[in-house]
């Protein structure tokens, strides 16, 4: 994976260069001392993962994630524990306290590569999920689930006609949905394939709602879309 490292703090900069070095897949591409510096670089350079410290002057860590239309896997690094719901918010990988020690590094490293996994088709049909709602278990049909998204410890199963939001985890629906049916375009993402009504550079249309796709996920997408 090509790395960018971002941190005004030339200490805690040169020790997470020192880590990338020291772990075999990853390559690092350039540090950088500033978030504007960062962000010329990331105009011309693509990268698969960018370590990001959070206060830096002039464009803090989360402006430059805000400023991103193609954003990577991003690990932020802070030397305070306040900004953790704002790293929810922009959808960081995870979330590291200065000084970062090497065993925590890989702990959220682990998380990067799980999510560069690519969905593997399985042979499942099946044709109905039950989700619990209140104390009832509902079935869904698989037909009429246009999207499900991420949301913390939760996920929104939305459907033609109801929106639900279910205890559950993007993992557990994975190992439940027909994916054959199914995509994943992104870690906070899977949509039904036959709902998808356009696609345009990292933004897919479905129904009404637009999606965003990542870089990662891209290939296994398109690899099954039936193009002409």
């Amino acid at each position: 994976m090509k790395c960018l490292v971002v941190d005004d703090d030339k200490i805690s900069r040169e020790l997470i260069c020192d880590y990338i070095a020291d772990t075999e897949d990853l390559e690092l591409l350039k540090e950088c001392k500033s978030g504007i510096e960062a962000s010329n670089f990331l105009t011309k350079n693509e990268v698969d993962l960018i370590f990001l410290d959070i206060e830096m002057p002039k464009m803090s860590g989360i402006e430059l994630i805000r400023s991103l239309e193609n954003r990577p896997q991003i690990i932020l690094i802070t030397s305070q524990n306040k900004y953790a719901v704002e790293a929810f918010e922009v959808e960081a990988t995870d979330y590291l306290v200065k000084p970062v020690e090497y065993t925590r590094f890989l702990k959220a490293l682990n998380k990067v590569r799980q999510n560069n996994k690519p969905v593997h088709l399985e042979s499942a049909n099946i044709e109905n999920l039950f989700i619990k709602v209140d104390s009832e278990l509902i079935s869904i049909s698989t037909k009429d689930v246009l999207w499900i998204e991420a949301l913390g410890d939760y996920v929104n199963l939305i459907t033609t006609t109801k929106k639900y939001t279910i205890l559950s985890t993007m993992k557990n629906i994975e190992e439940k949905l027909p994916l054959n049916q199914f995509v994943r375009v992104h870690r906070s993402y899977f949509v039904r394939t036959d709902r998808i009504k356009k696609i345009s550079d990292d933004i897919i249309l479905v129904e009404n709602k637009l999606i965003p796709v990542s870089k990662s996920y891209k290939k296994e997408l398109y690899s099954r879309l039936n193009m002409l």
